[in-house]
């Protein structure tokens, strides 16, 4: 928060007064690029940081705060081709927290002005758009404009007129005489990334980011363009207001709003103390990617209009509201080097080793670029400093240059023609393929090691403490030891007395490359399961239990471990649960496989090769000798449908009795179909804590929802016994 401006002068050192004009400077310099260019040279955290950093040295100078300083303005004044258009009430910004002390040195300075405990708070979602004012004329819409400085903005009225969702006209007979909403304009994170990757497939740049696309989106000239993406908005507030009364909580105000046509925000809920606000926060913390739009924080705001009116403002930002910022998923860093990595099933992937940088909470030093087209479409150059993105637990992934800073040392990628590892000549699996695969299926060390390590990982058999380092070690070991794992199929007959003797590098696990002490910079090599005295270490003979164990895991586990080319977790369910053996999939023809719900015609083709292969069905084999599982529970029967046959089922949040995996195994068995979306097509979505947007769309939909009490109804009675305890539908 801003000191106060009238604070008695101190005397400023020269360094100091120097430090400020240079922050000041480069603050109002990025604000031009982010606002007028839509093209930032640095990341959201970076600018936050500048900004904090003038904050704090005029906390300590507060002489330093005059009415032209950066801190005290919501925008740098800037040139447009645009023509200006004044706000009847000005616009402001929000200021920032970005840790629970900064809310609770909030939310205190609120209770001491508000001087009661008779006050509510609202939460709503902060969206990563671009901020907009619409103005209505006796219900009818006479102007759109940019925030700007606040007090002036750019009028981009032809192009949100556009905007399929904004009303022209205001419904009902009850509307002011004049009225400015305040909202922001976005571009949905589905349709983005769609966008973007139609972009890249006719070979052009894709966009930075959606709050940049709907920036520039609304200031280009031409409305059709407008009016050909899919934009839409959010409203959140109204500036001027004449010729209407009443409005006591901003709550209240919003279903107004709702009724007049706008587009309120789904996710703002009122709360009564701080420690709701803190949970609010928590829960799209974990849930953010289950929003449409993107977001980077919550708004926390008073909700009641008289005691805004109170606290009033600041310069630039009201004293009643406050924007919590999640940790950033978007950070500028330099692109070190673009490097190939070599997947399962072959496939040859660009990554990029990036200077270490912070991002969603954690280090980040390598990042994927997809394939050699994506790389060229992307305009990415080796040397470049690059904008990397990583939201949860997805992979980091380069999204374009900074181009403005480049100083000519840069150079091009070139795509290698041979396999890293093994040394095979590259090629597309067939005429058409984008992505070049290493075609040594069998032989290739990359593909075994990525092919053992995804059979042992959470998706297919969970086998504890066997991570990449014992793939790399079975698949790979330092001579002369030789390799246990000659391809999968030796997983189940390991002893005790293979692994003993086994040396081997520690990789990376981004990279596949040996780690480096970073003292003497050599390689990394450990004795991976003995313990000093040649001892099996804990974890070794805990592995071999597990690996036991494993043998009676789901037919469907076994499917998706075999890494087959397009068989995924989905369709190794869909075959699982039409054949419910490995023997009858292989008998099969390509017409019954591809009959399959959730196979098709590719999936069926790649199977039907797969088996063809003699040293797949030894992987087979070797699995059964073993005594591995591999049907189901009455395979060969002629037992009838299941009970849940026919029936689609989701299953969201954390249940108490059943892990995610395990209730879906349970539907499965049971012949229901899970899936990971609800539409009107699902029969049940099964909830447990926090459970997301997937409850809500059920509850939209009107698609029975079951807590876990009903979940074991649905497995032990049946889909009508459940509908007749299923959640009550809100209203």
């Amino acid at each position: 928060m801003a000191g106060d401006m009238h604070a008695e002068p101190t005397s400023v050192p020269a360094e100091a007064r120097e430090r400020h004009a240079r922050l000041a400077e480069q603050v109002e310099e990025h604000r031009v690029r982010y606002y007028a260019e839509a093209d930032p040279v640095i990341s959201d955290a970076e600018f936050d940081t500048l900004l904090r950093s003038l904050e704090a040295l005029e906390d300590e100078y507060p002489e330093l705060r005059t009415p032209d300083s950066p801190t005290q303005k919501v925008a740098v004044e800037y040139e447009t081709d645009l023509a200006k258009v004044e706000h009847r009430e000005r616009m402001l910004s929000l200021d920032n927290v970005f840790d629970d002390a900064g809310l609770a040195l909030w939310a205190s300075r609120v209770a001491k002005d508000v001087g009661s405990s008779d006050y509510h708070f609202l939460c709503e979602l902060k969206v990563d758009g671009l901020a907009v004012n619409l103005t209505y004329e006796d219900g009818r819409l006479t102007r759109a404009a940019t925030r700007g400085t606040g007090r002036t903005g750019e009028d981009i009225t032809p192009n949100v007129m556009t905007i399929a969702e904004i009303p022209h006209r205001l419904k009902g007979d009850h509307v002011p005489r004049l009225v400015e909403i305040r909202g922001e304009v976005y571009f949905p994170m589905e349709a983005f990334e769609g966008l973007n990757a139609r972009r890249v497939e006719a070979g052009e740049k894709p966009y930075a980011n959606p709050r940049n696309s709907a920036a520039g989106s609304l200031r280009q000239k031409d409305p059709k363009v407008t009016a050909t993406l899919p934009l839409h908005m959010v409203v959140h507030g109204i500036g001027a207001l004449e010729g209407f009364e009443g409005l006591g909580r901003l709550s209240e105000a919003y279903s107004l709003l709702n009724s007049w046509g706008l587009p309120t925000t789904r996710y703002a809920k009122v709360v009564d103390d701080l420690d709701e606000v803190r949970e609010f926060i928590a829960h799209y913390g974990e849930n953010r990617h289950s929003v449409e739009h993107e977001i980077d924080g919550v708004v926390v705001k008073l909700d009641e209009i008289p005691l805004q009116g109170r606290l009033g403002s600041t310069a630039r930002a009201p004293r009643w509201a406050i924007a919590w910022k999640y940790a950033p998923e978007e950070v500028n860093t330099k692109l070190v080097n673009i490097r190939v990595g070599v997947g399962r099933t072959g496939r040859v992937t660009p990554y990029a080793q990036v200077e270490p940088v912070t991002v969603a909470g954690s280090e980040v030093e390598f990042a994927t670029l997809h394939n050699q087209d994506v790389v060229k479409a992307k305009g990415v150059l080796i040397g470049d400093t690059v904008v990397l993105r990583k939201a949860g637990d997805v992979i980091p992934e380069i999204l374009g240059p900074v181009a403005s800073l480049r100083d000519g040392t840069e150079r091009e990628f070139v795509m290698p023609a041979e396999c890293p590892e093994c040394g095979t000549a590259l090629k597309p699996m067939k005429e058409g393929d984008v992505d070049l695969r290493c075609p040594n299926g069998r032989s290739c060390p990359a593909q075994l090691r990525e092919r053992v390590s995804y059979l042992a990982g959470r998706e297919c058999l969970e086998i504890d403490h066997f991570g990449d380092v014992a793939a790399a070690a079975l698949t790979r070991p330092l001579a002369p030891t030789a390799p246990p794992l000659v391809d999968e199929g030796d997983l189940f007959d390991l002893t005790i007395e293979q692994l003993l003797p086994i040396k081997a590098y520690v990789l990376d696990q981004a990279s596949g490359l040996p780690k480096r002490d970073p003292e003497t910079g050599e390689e990394k090599i450990v004795t991976v399961f003995a313990n000093q005295k040649g001892e099996p270490k804990k974890n070794a003979l805990a592995m071999l239990d597990k690996i036991a164990e494993a043998k009676s895991r789901p037919l469907a586990r076994f499917i998706n471990g075999l890494s087959i080319r397009h068989v995924g977790p989905v369709a190794a369910e869909a075959l699982a649960r039409e054949f419910r053996s490995i023997d009858r999939i292989e008998q099969a023809t390509e017409v019954e496989l591809a009959a399959v719900d959730g196979v098709g015609g590719i999936i069926a083709t790649s199977l039907k090769e797969w088996f063809a292969e003699d040293w797949h069905r030894e992987i087979i084999r070797k699995w059964r000798a073993a005594g591995v599982r591999m049907e189901d529970e009455g395979a060969g029967e002629d037992e009838g449908p299941r009970p849940l046959e026919g029936l689609t089922v989701v299953v969201t949040g954390t249940l108490e009795h059943h892990t995610r995996d395990g209730a879906k195994e349970e539907l499965q068995s049971r012949g229901a179909k899970v899936t990971g979306s609800v539409s009107k097509k699902t029969s049940f979505v099964v909830v447990g804590d926090n459970p997301g947007s997937k409850y809500e769309k059920a509850m939209q939909l009107k698609v029975p929802v079951l807590n876990e009490e009903g979940f074991s109804v649905l497995l032990g009675q049946g889909p009508e016994a459940a509908a007749e305890v299923a959640l009550p539908v809100e209203e």
